[in-house]
């Protein structure tokens, strides 16, 4: 009889322990986060910074590309502006200063394209430029559209590259620390409450 009194009370004991436990546990505030812990985390976070900011241009470039690749030259400012807008960027004066820029190259160095193929490229808007060019030199074997879109294809894909070579030396340097390149990642998104 003593031993199951002495079952009971012990029993009775764990009970009251419990309760006291779970309500010590509710009474006690949130544990704060190890500052040391969260610390550690932004300076592995600081790793990824440049990469992420390579792999968001890379995204914009390849939506670009999307837009030149599927309107005609005379649209494709236009379309940029509207589908990929960004404060940072003129697309009408990158393009114009691409097309002046290689047509000067074309005439002064190459000597492959007449002076006046520049000054039409010069003196008129993006729209207007491929029909001067084909009113001018309606013989001509190349076909303008074609030449400058293939132009503005290459200047994409190589900015498209340019991105992805960046990213692959910011990914060399952090397994050079001797890191995963996806728990870089990984903290890097979560120190910005990406995902």
């Amino acid at each position: 009889m003593a031993e199951k009194e002495e079952k009971r009370y012990l029993e009775l004991q764990m009970e009251e322990l419990k309760e006291a436990y779970a309500t010590n546990e509710e009474e006690k505030p949130a544990p704060k986060k190890n500052s040391v812990q969260e610390k550690k985390n932004a300076e592995i976070a600081k790793l990824y910074e440049d990469a992420a900011e390579y792999e968001e241009d890379l995204k914009a470039f390849e939506k670009e590309l999307e837009v030149v690749l599927e309107y005609d030259v005379k649209e494709i400012p236009t379309q940029l502006n509207e589908k990929c807008p960004s404060d940072d960027r003129d697309f009408e004066q990158e393009i114009r200063q691409l097309l002046e820029g290689t047509w000067k190259h074309y005439v002064e160095v190459e000597k492959s394209h007449p002076k006046e193929q520049l000054e039409i490229i010069e003196n008129n808007s993006l729209d207007e430029i491929v029909e001067k060019l084909n009113q001018a030199y309606p013989d001509a074997k190349n076909d303008f559209e074609q030449q400058i879109k293939s132009l503005l294809i290459q200047r994409w894909q190589t900015l498209i590259a340019i991105k992805k070579e960046h990213i692959k030396e910011e990914i060399a340097e952090i397994k050079i620390m001797g890191l995963k390149p996806n728990y870089v990642q990984r903290i890097y998104k979560q120190v910005h409450g990406i995902e």
